[in-house]
């Protein structure tokens, strides 16, 4: 494929609300952002991702958009947008937006129009459908946060589909005035200036025209899967929509595709399909799901995130991959994926060796680089995610075990994702001088920027190391990947191959020291040490490696 400035990007993920206030209002804002940009470029990252910063009533933390051309006053106005997108620039960090186009809010003009009657221009801009003949919802399908996907409304005596909340209406991609409107939006926000759309939950746009009932697998939430994901339709929206818009600008694309497999993204992602530059998978979020799916006490196992990952980066390596570990929906990485505890620098450090050595395109998300953990919130009231709460109260009138309902919780609420940057030690960790919108987390007292700049052995400064790295040596952005020693249960080790040269990359999963063997192919050639996160540790490539408890090691042969 024709090389893209986006293959050698790194994007950090902001998540406006909560980065950095600058008028003393409990939200984080634009002016923020602007003022920590030297922070970032700091750190190396390429592309700034920005959440929703549009006109929203915030039911869903702005995936719920009430008009696509004006931004949230709270966050501030579009001369402060333009401000920080041009400040941006001049230190060579690009921006994309989210792109929310599968819904609007209910509160959108559009929404508000369609509603009235089934003849007004807008009439067929969202999903509408008649009762079954009982007066029952069109089929079974529920919505992710609980409940049906379906709500009445007198007026028109019809359904209308909302595959999140009620107030999140589904937009109709059948109908042309719809796509052309969103194409419009598109091209206004690129000739702005920015630089390429997250676009949220793309693979739902196409419905299955028939709408059928869901089984019984999709049976605890999110039931439209079944007709909501990867459509008929999707592949020809998606190309209209390059053919359209996406051609005519040097931008980047990466669609969030929920319940897509791996054959499904080469679809998508394949450069001669044009459609999407890359896509956000969950295959590996999915390995501690449990009966109550994501909301679960259920630890991943090594073979199974091996398996998957490798999975990834052979299927698509024609197309592209995005890596991540956390973002606004999910919980902190060190928690899920590595060792809160005793080794959480260490765990820190090893998830993003392992990350950022592979082949794809790396997102970092807000305090990832600062190794925070998930969030102890003291109350559950202290908890303001939608989804959360409906886990609360369902497993509430459930009956559930009251410790398994907090510990869940504790280890999978989008909330711990969402809480204030951690600046320094202060009161409100230096996000902000009034109280924030939601809790802060206790450990930032001792896990904070202000600390992590001080300390030269930081999770900050390892992270700086790896997108360092990824500027330096193109094997890191071109190479081939291959898993080697898959049954090892306590390392992941796979190797990197591009024009002549070999990358090594050794990752312990493991609380206690072990010994891992290299296999006899790469001992030949001269060894030299990349990166570890235990320095005083020997560096030397040996048949036998003993590695420290989460030891991260690259070697470029």
């Amino acid at each position: 494929m024709t090389r893209q400035w986006w293959q050698e990007a790194v994007v950090y993920q902001i998540y406006p609300q909560s980065f950095k206030d600058s008028n003393g209002d409990g939200i984080g804002d634009l002016n923020g952002i602007q003022e920590k940009l030297p922070y970032l470029k700091k750190l190396g990252v390429d592309v700034l991702w920005l959440n929703p910063i549009f006109q929203s009533p915030l039911v869903d933390n702005g995936y719920d958009i009430s008009d696509y051309y004006q931004l949230n006053s709270m966050y501030g106005t579009l001369d402060d947008f333009k401000a920080l997108l041009t400040a941006a620039h001049d230190q060579g960090i690009r921006i994309i937006l989210d792109l929310v186009v599968n819904h609007t809010s209910d509160q959108h003009d559009w929404f508000q129009q369609s509603k009235q009657d089934k003849t007004n221009p807008y009439a067929d801009y969202y999903i509408w459908k008649d009762p079954n003949p009982d007066g029952t919802p069109p089929n079974n399908w529920g919505s992710t946060f609980g409940g049906s996907a379906w709500e009445y409304v007198p007026e028109r005596q019809q359904y209308y589909l909302h595959c999140f909340a009620k107030e999140q209406p589904d937009l109709n991609w059948e109908n042309p005035a719809v796509r052309q409107s969103i194409y419009q939006m598109m091209r206004y926000w690129f000739d702005l200036g920015i630089d390429g759309f997250r676009m949220d939950v793309i693979s739902l746009i196409s419905k299955r025209p028939d709408y059928p009932n869901a089984g019984k697998e999709y049976a605890y939430t999110k039931r439209y899967y079944a007709g909501a994901s990867n459509g008929p339709r999707v592949h020809e929206f998606l190309h209209e929509m390059h053919e359209q818009v996406l051609k005519d600008y040097d931008v980047m694309t990466v669609g969030e595709t929920p319940n897509t497999n791996s054959e499904q993204a080469q679809l998508y992602t394949f450069p001669e399909r044009e459609e999407l530059d890359m896509v956000f998978h969950f295959d590996h979020m999915h390995l501690d799901y449990g009966k109550y799916g994501k909301f679960s006490t259920v630890r991943f196992k090594l073979s199974d995130l091996k398996r998957t990952l490798t999975e990834w980066q052979n299927q698509l390596d024609q197309g592209w991959n995005s890596l991540y570990w956390s973002n606004h929906d999910q919980p902190r990485a060190v928690t899920r994926f590595g060792d809160e505890g005793e080794y959480r620098i260490a765990s820190a450090k090893m998830l993003g060796t392992l990350l950022h050595m592979m082949k794809g395109t790396p997102y970092i998300f807000q305090g990832e680089e600062l190794g925070m953990k998930n969030v102890p919130f003291a109350e559950v009231s202290d908890y303001r995610d939608i989804e959360t709460k409906y886990f609360y109260q369902s497993m509430v009138t459930n009956g559930e075990d009251e410790a398994f309902i907090k510990q869940a919780m504790y280890l999978k609420s989008r909330d711990n994702a969402r809480t204030p940057m951690p600046w320094d030690e202060t009161k409100n960790s230096g996000f902000s001088t009034a109280q924030p919108w939601i809790a802060y987390s206790p450990d930032n007292q001792t896990i904070n920027v202000k600390q992590s700049l001080a300390d030269k052995q930081s999770v900050f400064y390892h992270y700086q190391h790896l997108i360092d790295l990824r500027k330096t040596y193109p094997i890191i952005v071109h190479g081939r990947y291959r898993l080697i020693e898959p049954e090892d249960s306590a390392v992941y080790a796979y190797v990197r191959e591009y024009e002549g040269q070999t990358l090594l990359v050794i990752c312990s999963f493991v609380a206690e020291t072990i010994n891992f063997t290299v296999p006899s192919d790469y001992l030949n050639g001269e060894a030299t040490l990349l990166s570890t996160n235990y320095p005083e540790q020997d560096g030397a490539l040996n048949e036998t490696l003993e590695l420290a408890p989460y030891e991260a090691r690259v070697y470029l042969i």
